[in-house]
């Protein structure tokens, strides 16, 4: 069987397969990613570790603490969070990054610890940036943190994969925050929601490694779970690049890494970039990919983001010619604050000032980037132009530190998120948009153009591809998980039902709520009808997006409380699947039932007791109704285990050495 770039990097991390199984996507499978970064959040992961009875890690080498987001925090109470963190890593032998040493997900690659070829995790939804690099970066909650730290896995549901093809070159000054900028305007429809991306195509060879990481970035915002670039001759360019640098460094950015010995990385050095060489892994070119997105870089001019939104693009000659005013602009975060981003700003900047009543901030993506944006100048030429330096990490891009957008105010940022009220007041208004193009609107005192560019209107193109034709499946089942299940269903169809809807917002911090008193309120705000049509032992069949919106764990226990056996629906929000499945509720996806359901029973009620028997078989992977089959993704042993054990923690539990 062929399979694409991501199914073999899951391949090599899939831990428990059977002998000659070919991972492919919809599996549900156990994964041993090279590592897992946690940041500030920490904390937070050492609470759930200590909560399960663990006390040493399975595996110290794997995790990598970085503390990124509250660096301008200096109160007590975070400095004493930061040590607690600091000597909690100290005494389980993992690799520690301090305040100041940058944002996390930069210190993954310049660390190589986010390695291609490989699964890398963080608990932060900006992991996805690896993929830059050729490494299967993606997040994970933190109840996954705290069973990786324990066990050195967890599970995984290999997404749908799409084939992103990066066609011809572009116009001098477009940058890569440009393509993604276009592609999440352009395509902004949920295209790509919860797949996996793989960039393809000439145009691909024409970016380097910086422009990747900004669009592998910011596959988030667009909808992706990951998004990674190939392994190819600028890659390893770049490895052998950093080598050198790292050689002439010395190996003090190696914080308490045990492995580093004689003088020597212990990721990147000429043996693992010779290795890489040699043995890297590529799609096969039959590869089955579940959608193709196509787009003419030659077409791509800059464009701004917003406001308030990543899905709402405009060029920034049509922005200039709207005299959109600005009080706050913005080249931080892990997506724009390197290097070669710097020196873009800098060029567009220089010999400059910047415009009376804007204040213009500047934060590096980590110390060494810092110090060698000083030692090229173009640290400085910002300052001189009136930039407000700031310290490496996180800070105004999440609402934390100095510099935040206060009420009414507009602000344009060289960002990844300008969702509302992220970066301030909720009534203020933010842009996203290239560096240069934040560096030319904080001069002009307005949205507006560094550099003259053709006016071209985006060329892209997505095609749906037929699905593979599934064969006949028959897959293992372990002791205690049942071969079939029936029950009654129940139709909810309505799209993007969200986590409120299922389990209303009022109750999730009343912490004495019993599993009764949850059952009770389960889809209250969706339908107040719902709870008197259900009965225990029932199966909804949800809409598309199924569990969409805050990351409450109520949502997917109120409905097993509720004595509902499963959820099946057209798709899930990646993190209500992580949550149902981490609580032991299962969770599977069919949107062919789904789609029959609604021409059968129609919209008009939000839910329907359909008194149909749905008989699920979990051996050969199929749902049977009205004697009509759906195939299904298999349910592995991963999910089968969590299912068994009642949820992730007691499985951890079970699983502890």
């Amino acid at each position: 069987m062929a399979q694409t770039l991501i199914e073999k990097i899951v391949q090599n991390h899939a831990v428990g397969l059977e002998k000659g199984y070919l991972v492919k996507s919809g599996d549900f499978i156990s994964i041993q990613p090279a590592h897992v970064m946690t940041h500030d959040n920490t904390g937070a992961v050492m609470g759930k570790f200590e909560a399960i009875g663990a006390n040493k890690m399975a595996n110290p080498r794997q995790p990598v603490f970085t503390l990124d987001h509250n660096v301008q925090d200096k109160s007590e109470s975070n400095k004493k969070k930061y040590q607690r963190i600091e000597a909690f890593g100290k005494k389980m032998g993992v690799d520690f990054y301090p305040a100041g040493r940058g944002i996390g997900h930069q210190i993954m690659c310049e660390e190589g610890y986010a390695w291609p070829g490989t699964m890398a995790v963080a608990s932060d939804s900006h992991s996805n940036m690896y993929g830059g690099l050729g490494c299967l970066g993606t997040p994970v909650v933190r109840t996954d943190a705290a069973a990786l730290w324990a066990t050195s896995r967890t599970w995984w549901q290999v997404p749908p994969i799409v084939n992103v093809i990066l066609k011809g070159n572009l116009q001098k000054g477009v940058t890569g925050k440009d393509i993604i900028i276009t592609l999440c305007g352009l395509f902004n429809k949920d295209e790509v929601l919860n797949h996996v991306l793989e960039f393809t195509g000439d145009g691909v060879t024409h970016l380097g490694i910086d422009e990747r990481l900004s669009i592998a970035n910011m596959t988030t915002e667009w909808g992706a779970l990951a998004g990674v670039f190939p392994i190819d001759n600028t890659l390893i360019n770049w490895l052998k690049k950093r080598d050198d640098f790292i050689t002439s460094r010395g190996l003090e950015g190696v914080i308490s890494d045990e492995d580093a010995q004689d003088g020597v990385h212990p990721r990147i050095n000429h043996k693992t970039i010779e290795e890489l060489i040699r043995n890297h892994p590529t799609a096969d070119s039959d590869a089955y990919y579940a959608k193709e997105v196509i787009l003419d870089l030659d077409s791509i001019c800059p464009h701004i983001s917003g406001p308030n939104n990543v899905k709402t693009m405009t060029n920034v000659n049509d922005a200039f010619d709207k005299d959109i005013k600005i009080n706050k602009a913005y080249l931080v975060s892990c997506v724009n604050s390197r290097v070669e981003d710097l020196a873009e700003a800098a060029k567009t900047i220089k010999n400059k000032t910047i415009a009376p009543g804007v204040e213009f901030y500047i934060a590096a993506a980590s110390s060494e980037v810092q110090a060698e944006s000083e030692a090229r100048g173009d640290w400085q030429d910002l300052i001189n132009a009136g930039a407000t330096p700031l310290p490496p990490g996180c800070g105004p891009c999440i609402g934390l530190g100095a510099g935040l957008l206060g009420p009414n105010e507009i602000g344009i940022s060289a960002t990844n998120r300008n969702f509302k009220g992220r970066m301030g007041d909720p009534s203020a208004e933010a842009y996203l948009a290239s560096p240069a193009v934040v560096a030319a609107s904080a001069v002009a005192g307005k949205i507006a153009p560094p550099f003259e560019f053709k006016n071209i209107k985006p060329n892209g193109t997505i095609v749906e591809k037929e699905k593979n034709k599934s064969e006949k499946i028959n897959i293992s089942l372990l002791s205690g998980f049942p071969e079939k299940l029936t029950g009654k269903i129940i139709l909810c169809y309505q799209d993007n039902l969200n986590t409120d809807g299922i389990y209303p917002g009022k109750y999730t911090y009343v912490d004495d709520f019993t599993p009764e008193q949850m059952a009770e309120v389960v889809m209250e705000n969706y339908d107040m009808e719902f709870t008197n049509l259900v009965e225990k032992g029932n199966i909804i069949v949800g809409g598309y997006n199924f569990g969409t919106g805050s990351s409450r764990e109520q949502a997917a226990t109120a409905l097993m409380y509720r004595g509902i056996q499963m959820v099946i629906a057209g798709s899930f929000s990646q993190t209500y699947k992580r949550n149902a499945i981490n609580n032991g509720f299962l969770v599977l996806e069919s949107p062919e039932l789904l789609e029959d359901l609604k021409n059968n029973f129609g919209t008009k009620s939000l839910t329907v007791k359909t008194e149909l028997d749905l008989l699920v078989d979990f051996k050969k992977s199929c749902l049977t109704v009205n004697d009509k089959d759906y195939q299904i993704s298999p349910v592995g042993a991963a999910a089968q285990e969590l299912i068994i054990t009642k949820g992730l923690e007691n499985w951890v539990k079970e699983n502890i050495d």
